[in-house]
């Protein structure tokens, strides 16, 4: 039998349900592949935003067997602008070892769905539920805030999610785990918002702790982030004048791992741009920009001065980097704060290929 907690959530569910082009119709059985991409594209990023890119994605890689065998360059390319570009260096990793591995298949319990690279416990617990019904909590922003507050949760986050986690699986309708999952996570979206939620709106208005004691907004109570340091550096534009671009590709692993940039310096909180000659890919007269770029990373806000420079016809790149035509950016997996740095200098990127 199931709790009127769930049975009043699943209700509202069943009338409101969000359609997302991840999501299987009411009644259908969910694509694992397609639930587990969707996943991964959410993290640190919001519906809206995922939607395009996704859509894309599907478009040229529509199975894991597809994205299995696509060079990696490729998918960063697909990826690029979506950030947090270790996500895709995990998926591109996990796909491959499901085809290995799980012949194509993906495993359908959370212990074998977090042995794959990429995927934690979140993850593990939002495929187990949705794609294969298995009884499982997946515990993203969204959740953490209705528990909270349905429950008055007082501990802070991250500390509290193992008291989330415990709440929602006591919580689990024994027919649609994979339902609960998302009714939790649309309720977040879009009724129990983190400001002017609409409670009036909510099925769960009557047990909420926190809208009986007028205090929803205050939570989840969340323990305070340090602000990093900004760092500064200098970016390189050099363009040959037969209409190209100097790039060169970051290494594997860390920020930006893989993605295309311009060259430059180091990034620090030290930097200083009396020694930036020193750290241009060849001698030039450079020209700087007026107006440095400015992004923000999860863990430091980064400020780089942007210089340009010209070089004639044929010119040969320096060793590890290359000259990509200015009409073939958009086929550079390029990050975000690297069109930003193309944009100072008078460069556009035209739109990716799909």
């Amino acid at each position: 039998m199931t709790a009127p907690d769930a049975a009043d959530l699943l209700a509202w569910y069943d009338r409101h349900r969000r359609a997302l082009p991840w999501r299987a119709t009411a009644g259908a059985k969910a694509d694992p592949y397609r639930v587990w991409a969707s996943e991964i594209m959410l993290q640190q990023t919001t519906v809206a935003a995922v939607k395009p890119y996704y859509e894309r994605f599907m478009a040229r890689f529509a199975t894991v067997q597809a994205l299995a065998a696509a060079p990696s360059e490729e998918v960063m390319q697909a990826w690029a602008g979506l950030g947090y570009y270790s996500r895709a260096r995990n998926l591109h990793a996990c796909a491959k070892a499901v085809v290995e591995q799980h012949g194509g298949l993906f495993p359908d319990t959370e212990e074998a769905l977090r042995a794959l690279p990429g995927i934690g416990a979140y993850t593990a617990g939002a495929v187990a539920a949705i794609a294969f019904d298995r009884p499982a909590a997946a515990v993203d922003g969204n959740v953490e805030r209705v528990m909270t507050r349905r429950f008055a949760i007082e501990a802070e986050l991250p500390g509290a999610r193992p008291l989330v986690r415990d709440k929602v699986l006591a919580m689990l309708p024994p027919g649609r785990p994979g339902d609960f999952a998302q009714a939790l996570m649309d309720l977040g979206a879009t009724i129990c918002t983190p400001r002017n939620p609409a409670c009036g709106l909510c099925p769960w208005r009557e047990p909420c702790v926190a809208r009986a004691e007028g205090t929803q907004e205050s939570f989840p109570r969340k323990a305070k982030k340090k602000a990093g340091a900004m760092r500064y550096g200098a970016a390189f534009v050099l363009t040959r004048a037969d209409g190209a671009v100097l790039l060169r590709t970051r290494p594997a692993k860390g920020l930006l791992g893989g993605m295309a940039e311009v060259p430059t310096s180091e990034w620090r909180a030290d930097y200083e741009l009396d020694g930036a000659a020193q750290d241009a890919p060849v001698p030039l007269r450079w020209t700087q920009e007026a107006e440095p770029v400015r992004h923000v990373f999860t863990h430091f806000p980064l400020e780089l001065t942007v210089f340009t420079g010209a070089v004639p016809p044929g010119t040969q790149a320096p060793a590890g980097m290359r000259f990509t035509p200015l009409g073939r950016l958009g086929e550079e997996p390029l990050s975000g704060v690297m069109v930003k740095v193309l944009a100072a200098a008078g460069l556009r990127p035209p739109p990716s290929v799909p």
